[in-house]
Protein backbone atom coordinates (compact mmCIF):
# COMPACT_ATOMS: atom_id res chain seq x y z
CA UNK A 1 0.00 0.00 0.00
CA UNK A 2 1.17 3.50 -0.79
CA UNK A 3 0.85 6.19 1.87
CA UNK A 4 -1.41 9.17 1.22
CA UNK A 5 0.25 12.49 0.46
CA UNK A 6 1.57 14.07 3.66
CA UNK A 7 -0.70 16.55 5.39
CA UNK A 8 0.94 20.00 5.21
CA UNK A 9 -0.24 22.46 7.85
CA UNK A 10 0.83 25.26 10.18
CA UNK A 11 0.97 24.40 13.87
CA UNK A 12 0.02 27.38 16.02
CA UNK A 13 2.39 28.19 18.87
CA UNK A 14 2.67 31.08 21.33
CA UNK A 15 4.83 33.27 19.07
CA UNK A 16 3.54 32.34 15.61
CA UNK A 17 3.18 29.17 13.59
CA UNK A 18 5.39 26.28 12.55
CA UNK A 19 5.20 24.54 9.20
CA UNK A 20 4.68 20.80 9.54
CA UNK A 21 4.27 17.71 7.39
CA UNK A 22 2.40 14.77 8.84
CA UNK A 23 2.89 11.37 7.25
CA UNK A 24 0.03 9.16 8.41
CA UNK A 25 0.90 5.48 8.92
CA UNK A 26 -0.33 2.87 6.49
CA UNK A 27 -1.80 0.07 8.59
CA UNK A 28 -1.94 -3.18 6.66
CA UNK A 29 -4.72 -5.70 7.19
CA UNK A 30 -2.11 -8.34 7.91
CA UNK A 31 -0.69 -6.43 10.89
CA UNK A 32 -1.88 -7.19 14.38
CA UNK A 33 -4.36 -4.65 15.69
CA UNK A 34 -4.96 -1.28 14.11
CA UNK A 35 -2.11 0.72 15.62
CA UNK A 36 0.95 2.43 14.23
CA UNK A 37 4.28 0.79 15.04
CA UNK A 38 5.69 4.05 16.31
CA UNK A 39 5.22 7.82 16.38
CA UNK A 40 8.24 9.84 15.24
CA UNK A 41 9.00 13.57 15.39
CA UNK A 42 11.80 14.60 13.04
CA UNK A 43 14.13 17.33 14.33
CA UNK A 44 16.20 18.79 11.52
CA UNK A 45 19.84 19.86 11.72
CA UNK A 46 21.27 23.34 12.13
CA UNK A 47 21.30 26.18 9.59
CA UNK A 48 22.29 25.17 6.04
CA UNK A 49 22.51 21.50 7.02
CA UNK A 50 18.72 21.53 7.19
CA UNK A 51 18.36 22.46 3.53
CA UNK A 52 20.91 19.87 2.40
CA UNK A 53 19.05 17.16 4.32
CA UNK A 54 15.46 17.82 3.23
CA UNK A 55 15.39 15.24 0.46
CA UNK A 56 16.75 12.34 2.51
CA UNK A 57 14.53 13.20 5.49
CA UNK A 58 11.43 13.32 3.26
CA UNK A 59 12.32 9.99 1.67
CA UNK A 60 12.76 8.40 5.09
CA UNK A 61 9.47 9.82 6.38
CA UNK A 62 7.57 8.43 3.39
CA UNK A 63 9.25 5.02 3.72
CA UNK A 64 8.40 4.80 7.40
CA UNK A 65 4.78 5.80 6.78
CA UNK A 66 4.44 3.06 4.17
CA UNK A 67 5.54 0.56 6.81
CA UNK A 68 3.19 1.65 9.57
CA UNK A 69 4.90 4.56 11.33
CA UNK A 70 3.41 7.98 11.99
CA UNK A 71 5.96 10.71 11.22
CA UNK A 72 5.71 14.43 11.96
CA UNK A 73 8.27 16.78 10.40
CA UNK A 74 8.45 20.29 11.83
CA UNK A 75 10.34 23.39 10.68
CA UNK A 76 11.59 24.98 13.88
CA UNK A 77 11.22 28.66 14.82
CA UNK A 78 12.84 30.82 12.14
CA UNK A 79 13.62 27.85 9.89
CA UNK A 80 12.19 26.74 6.57
CA UNK A 81 8.59 27.85 6.11
CA UNK A 82 7.91 28.57 9.77
CA UNK A 83 7.27 32.06 11.11
CA UNK A 84 10.03 34.26 12.48
CA UNK A 85 13.61 34.80 11.37
CA UNK A 86 16.50 32.52 12.23
CA UNK A 87 18.05 35.41 14.16
CA UNK A 88 14.99 35.56 16.44
CA UNK A 89 15.17 31.90 17.50
CA UNK A 90 16.49 30.68 20.80
CA UNK A 91 17.31 27.16 21.93
CA UNK A 92 14.36 27.26 24.33
CA UNK A 93 11.96 28.35 21.58
CA UNK A 94 13.08 25.28 19.62
CA UNK A 95 12.50 23.04 22.66
CA UNK A 96 9.01 24.51 22.99
CA UNK A 97 8.38 23.74 19.31
CA UNK A 98 9.17 20.09 20.00
CA UNK A 99 6.80 20.07 22.98
CA UNK A 100 4.02 21.55 20.83
CA UNK A 101 4.67 19.00 18.10
CA UNK A 102 4.48 16.23 20.68
CA UNK A 103 1.08 17.41 21.92
CA UNK A 104 -0.26 17.54 18.35
CA UNK A 105 1.07 14.08 17.47
CA UNK A 106 -0.13 12.49 20.70
CA UNK A 107 -3.68 13.62 19.93
CA UNK A 108 -3.55 11.46 16.80
CA UNK A 109 -1.27 8.56 17.66
CA UNK A 110 -0.42 6.86 20.97
CA UNK A 111 2.22 4.51 19.58
CA UNK A 112 5.70 4.44 21.19
CA UNK A 113 7.36 7.85 20.81
CA UNK A 114 10.63 8.31 18.95
CA UNK A 115 12.45 11.63 18.68
CA UNK A 116 14.39 11.40 15.41
CA UNK A 117 17.24 13.87 15.23
CA UNK A 118 19.86 14.60 12.61
CA UNK A 119 23.16 16.14 13.72
CA UNK A 120 22.36 18.99 16.16
CA UNK A 121 18.73 17.87 16.07
CA UNK A 122 19.87 15.01 18.32
CA UNK A 123 20.92 17.49 21.00
CA UNK A 124 17.52 19.15 20.74
CA UNK A 125 15.79 15.78 21.03
CA UNK A 126 17.55 15.02 24.31
CA UNK A 127 16.81 18.45 25.80
CA UNK A 128 13.15 18.29 24.77
CA UNK A 129 12.75 14.74 26.12
CA UNK A 130 13.64 15.97 29.60
CA UNK A 131 10.54 18.18 29.51
CA UNK A 132 8.14 15.61 28.09
CA UNK A 133 5.79 13.68 30.32
CA UNK A 134 6.12 10.65 28.09
CA UNK A 135 8.48 7.68 27.71
CA UNK A 136 10.82 8.58 24.86
CA UNK A 137 13.00 6.62 22.48
CA UNK A 138 15.66 8.16 20.26
CA UNK A 139 16.66 7.73 16.63
CA UNK A 140 19.98 9.50 16.12
CA UNK A 141 21.43 10.17 12.68
CA UNK A 142 25.09 11.26 12.82
CA UNK A 143 24.57 12.81 16.26
CA UNK A 144 26.47 15.85 17.46
CA UNK A 145 27.66 14.88 20.94
CA UNK A 146 28.57 18.30 22.35
CA UNK A 147 26.95 21.64 21.57
CA UNK A 148 30.04 23.61 22.60
CA UNK A 149 32.23 21.93 19.99
CA UNK A 150 29.53 22.22 17.33
CA UNK A 151 29.15 25.97 18.00
CA UNK A 152 32.90 26.46 17.64
CA UNK A 153 32.83 24.65 14.31
CA UNK A 154 29.96 26.83 13.13
CA UNK A 155 31.75 30.02 14.17
CA UNK A 156 34.82 28.87 12.23
CA UNK A 157 32.83 29.36 9.04
CA UNK A 158 33.12 33.08 9.71
CA UNK A 159 36.84 32.76 10.44
CA UNK A 160 37.35 30.85 7.18
CA UNK A 161 35.54 33.55 5.26
CA UNK A 162 37.70 36.25 6.80
CA UNK A 163 40.85 34.27 6.00
CA UNK A 164 39.98 34.44 2.34
CA UNK A 165 39.89 38.20 2.60
CA UNK A 166 43.15 38.24 4.57
CA UNK A 167 41.58 39.68 7.74
CA UNK A 168 40.99 36.77 10.13
CA UNK A 169 43.07 37.91 13.10
CA UNK A 170 41.05 37.86 16.29
CA UNK A 171 37.78 36.96 14.54
CA UNK A 172 36.92 34.03 16.83
CA UNK A 173 37.57 36.07 19.99
CA UNK A 174 35.44 38.92 18.64
CA UNK A 175 32.55 36.55 17.88
CA UNK A 176 32.68 34.95 21.32
CA UNK A 177 32.80 38.35 23.04
CA UNK A 178 29.80 39.55 21.07
CA UNK A 179 27.79 36.46 22.02
CA UNK A 180 28.83 36.79 25.67
CA UNK A 181 27.54 40.39 25.66
CA UNK A 182 24.15 39.38 24.25
CA UNK A 183 24.80 40.44 20.68
CA UNK A 184 23.85 38.60 17.49
CA UNK A 185 26.52 37.62 14.96
CA UNK A 186 26.27 36.82 11.25
CA UNK A 187 27.69 33.45 10.21
CA UNK A 188 27.55 32.16 6.62
CA UNK A 189 24.42 34.15 5.88
CA UNK A 190 22.65 33.26 9.14
CA UNK A 191 22.09 35.77 11.93
CA UNK A 192 22.83 33.86 15.12
CA UNK A 193 21.32 35.24 18.32
CA UNK A 194 23.25 35.08 21.58
CA UNK A 195 20.32 33.17 23.12
CA UNK A 196 20.52 30.45 20.48
CA UNK A 197 24.32 30.32 20.61
CA UNK A 198 24.49 30.05 24.38
CA UNK A 199 21.68 27.51 24.51
CA UNK A 200 23.40 25.33 21.92
CA UNK A 201 26.74 25.69 23.68
CA UNK A 202 25.25 24.39 26.94
CA UNK A 203 23.86 21.19 25.43
CA UNK A 204 25.40 17.75 25.64
CA UNK A 205 24.21 14.35 24.42
CA UNK A 206 23.52 12.95 27.87
CA UNK A 207 20.77 10.35 28.45
CA UNK A 208 17.56 11.52 30.14
CA UNK A 209 16.72 9.79 33.40
CA UNK A 210 13.92 7.53 32.11
CA UNK A 211 15.67 4.87 30.05
CA UNK A 212 14.26 3.75 26.70
CA UNK A 213 15.70 2.73 23.35
CA UNK A 214 18.38 4.34 21.19
CA UNK A 215 19.14 3.76 17.51
CA UNK A 216 22.45 5.43 16.61
CA UNK A 217 23.29 5.45 12.89
CA UNK A 218 26.22 7.11 11.16
CA UNK A 219 27.11 7.52 7.49
CA UNK A 220 30.46 7.09 5.79
CA UNK A 221 31.80 6.69 2.26
CA UNK A 222 34.64 4.49 3.55
CA UNK A 223 34.13 0.76 3.09
CA UNK A 224 35.91 -0.05 6.38
CA UNK A 225 34.30 2.69 8.47
CA UNK A 226 33.50 2.05 12.12
CA UNK A 227 32.03 4.20 14.85
CA UNK A 228 34.29 6.99 16.03
CA UNK A 229 35.82 6.56 19.52
CA UNK A 230 33.73 9.47 20.84
CA UNK A 231 30.57 7.75 19.58
CA UNK A 232 31.53 4.45 21.20
CA UNK A 233 32.20 6.19 24.49
CA UNK A 234 28.83 7.96 24.41
CA UNK A 235 26.99 4.75 23.54
CA UNK A 236 28.61 3.00 26.49
CA UNK A 237 27.37 5.85 28.68
CA UNK A 238 23.81 5.46 27.38
CA UNK A 239 23.96 1.70 27.91
CA UNK A 240 25.20 2.28 31.43
CA UNK A 241 22.16 4.48 32.03
CA UNK A 242 19.89 1.55 31.14
CA UNK A 243 19.13 2.27 27.50
CA UNK A 244 18.78 -0.47 24.90
CA UNK A 245 21.23 0.54 22.16
CA UNK A 246 21.56 -0.35 18.48
CA UNK A 247 24.32 1.23 16.41
CA UNK A 248 25.72 0.94 12.89
CA UNK A 249 27.75 2.77 10.24
CA UNK A 250 26.11 2.77 6.81
CA UNK A 251 27.62 3.29 3.34
CA UNK A 252 26.17 6.71 2.58
CA UNK A 253 27.33 10.22 1.70
CA UNK A 254 27.47 12.93 4.33
CA UNK A 255 24.42 14.45 2.66
CA UNK A 256 23.98 17.25 5.21
CA UNK A 257 27.15 18.94 3.99
CA UNK A 258 27.71 17.89 0.36
CA UNK A 259 27.62 20.52 -2.37
CA UNK A 260 25.03 18.52 -4.33
CA UNK A 261 21.76 17.13 -2.99
CA UNK A 262 22.41 13.46 -2.27
CA UNK A 263 20.44 10.32 -1.46
CA UNK A 264 21.20 7.63 1.12
CA UNK A 265 19.17 4.47 0.43
CA UNK A 266 21.29 2.26 2.70
CA UNK A 267 20.62 4.59 5.62
CA UNK A 268 16.88 4.61 4.91
CA UNK A 269 16.66 0.83 4.79
CA UNK A 270 18.80 0.40 7.91
CA UNK A 271 16.64 2.88 9.81
CA UNK A 272 13.46 1.03 8.94
CA UNK A 273 14.99 -2.33 9.82
CA UNK A 274 16.26 -1.03 13.17
CA UNK A 275 12.91 0.47 14.09
CA UNK A 276 11.08 -2.70 13.10
CA UNK A 277 13.45 -4.76 15.25
CA UNK A 278 12.78 -2.49 18.24
CA UNK A 279 9.03 -2.61 17.64
CA UNK A 280 8.87 -6.38 18.10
Amino acid sequence: MSPPAPDAFFLRVADGQRFCLYHAPVISKASQGNQAKGALIYLHPFAEEMNKSRRVAAQQARLLARHGYAVLQIDLHGCGDSSGDFGEASWQSWVEDVLAAHVWLRERCDAPLWLWGLRAGCLLAVDAARQLNSPTNFLFWQPVTAGKLFLQQFLRLKVAGEMLSGDSKGVMDTLKQAIAHGQSVEIAGYMLSSELARGLEATDLQPPAEAGKVIWLEASTRADATLAPVSIKRLEHWQGAGYSVHSAVLPAPTFWQTSEIEEAPALLDATLAALDAQAV
